[in-house]
């Protein structure tokens, strides 16, 4: 099941939509000209710690507006996924996605306006099993 959104509890997703970290240092913005794309959870061990819902966005869709110097890049595993997070509050605002390297995962949390525990029936992907974790069969 895959969910787009073009507003969450009534709340419009605007075509260029604002979006911080919790203490406000790192700003972003989000090009978004279709809503909310494949919005989703993620239960692999980062993703089942920091809780968060995300959605999906070309590399291009996104433009650090302040506060680039503060976030911090962290990698585990097969280091393919690059997750930024704000180095003052914590806040995971992206990541580069590992089984699409060219979009974005963003966090809906960190949308101006917008709350997404207001999301019904968010799918949980399986990251636990993720297909760049099988091994190749000859």
């Amino acid at each position: 099941m895959v969910i787009n959104l073009k507003e969450v509890d009534g709340i419009p997703v605007n075509a260029k939509h604002k979006a911080s970290c919790h203490c406000g240092g790192v700003e972003f913005e989000l090009d978004l000209p279709d809503g909310l794309i494949d919005v989703r959870r993620c239960d692999c061990s980062l993703c089942r710690r920091r809780g968060a819902i995300a959605a999906s966005i070309p590399l291009s869709g996104i433009r650090i507006v302040k506060g680039e110097e503060l976030l911090k890049l962290y990698q585990f595993n097969t280091k393919t996924a690059k997750h930024y997070f704000c180095s003052n509050c914590g806040i995971y605002t992206h990541h580069q996605r590992r089984s699409n390297p060219t979009q974005y995962g963003f966090n809906v949390g960190c949308l101006e306006g917008i709350n997404p525990l207001k999301i019904p029936d968010v799918p949980t992907y399986d990251g636990v099993n993720h297909p760049a974790d099988r091994k190749q069969q000859t």
